[in-house]
């Protein structure tokens, strides 16, 4: 059976305390939780797993189907003895998500059994005031900081960012981080679940109980050293993923090649892909492309991020 060119993809949901409802308010997804936190659009990762939603093998966990289509279908440069490698997230931040460090892949496996976690951000929606911490503002000690979290001034060591529609920040492993309220964000991250919280403003959860705390190991694995910003103009590229956010008026051709499967997300408006068949893509769908060597016709009024590795 031939492997259809592109699928449609029905993601993972998770309803972390500090969502909000702006997924399915903005972008209609189908999900019966109060909360929307995150969407999980493309994901073959154990704690959510995204699912075929067209074509051929539709209904299929995204995990199933990656066996089925084989490994051919992820590209000359994917590594057969590792797992799928990325992670596609939207993000509803209503409320602050706590202050928390990602392990490398040396400390991960040693101490998680997976691989770490290296991500970045592209800013969606901002309302009024809303931004980011990425890294320390000045260079910080492992004393200072878990100091800091004992006295409950943490933030004030850490790089504040005002954000705006568009936006983009690259956090590797190790950089300390926080996604404020209000903000709207595409994720797109190694295929990792270990995050460690080193401060979480002594919110409680559901049931009155404090969220668990990785201090130990969460000092281990920070950069301490102040954080420095790197400029992207319509791309990221590093070792686990390669990022191009493109605004498509009209009609546009993409080039692409056999080293690597694509994910397309669509973050705004709608259009059409072509790729042998043609498929409609609204504001908030995740498609994902096998490699294949071959041009890409986007056409509509539409804003995309295009994943790969």
């Amino acid at each position: 059976m031939s492997i259809d060119p592109i699928v449609k993809l029905f993601p993972a949901f998770k309803d972390y305390l500090w969502g909000g409802t702006k997924l399915r308010d903005i972008y209609e997804k189908p999900c019966d939780f109060d909360i929307i936190a995150e969407s999980w659009e493309l994901s073959a990762h154990p704690d959510g797993t995204s699912v075929v939603a067209s074509g051929q093998y539709k209904g299929t966990l995204f995990t199933e189907y990656l066996k089925k289509i084989g490994l051919s279908a992820l590209g000359t440069k994917y590594d057969a003895n590792k797992e799928f490698p990325l992670l596609i997230k939207l993000i509803d931040a209503k409320q602050n998500l706590s202050v928390q460090v990602h392990p490398d892949d040396a400390y991960a496996l040693q101490h998680e059994n997976g691989y770490g976690k290296t991500e970045m951000w592209y800013v969606i929606d901002a309302e009024p005031n809303a931004g980011l911490y990425v890294g320390f503002n000045r260079d910080v000690s492992r004393e200072e900081v878990a100091q800091r979290i004992k006295d409950n001034t943490i933030v004030d060591v850490l790089d504040f960012h005002l954000t705006k529609p568009g936006d983009v920040f690259f956090i590797p492993a190790g950089t300390v981080h926080a996604i404020g309220a209000g903000n709207l964000i595409c994720e797109i991250q190694q295929s990792s679940n270990s995050t460690y919280r080193l401060y979480d403003y002594d919110r409680r959860d559901k049931f009155g109980n404090q969220r668990e705390l990785h201090l130990d190991k969460a000092l281990d694995v920070l950069n301490y050293h102040k954080y420095e910003s790197i400029h992207f103009d319509g791309k990221v590229s590093c070792k686990y993923f390669n990022v191009v956010f493109l605004d498509v008026k009209g009609r546009q051709r993409i080039t692409l090649t056999n080293d690597s499967f694509y994910s397309i997300t669509c973050i705004k408006g709608s259009g059409t892909l072509t790729l042998g068949e043609t498929m409609p893509i609204n504001s908030g769908e995740t498609v994902f492309i096998p490699a294949t060597d071959a041009f890409l016709i986007v056409e509509g009024n539409l804003s995309i991020v295009i994943s790969r590795m």
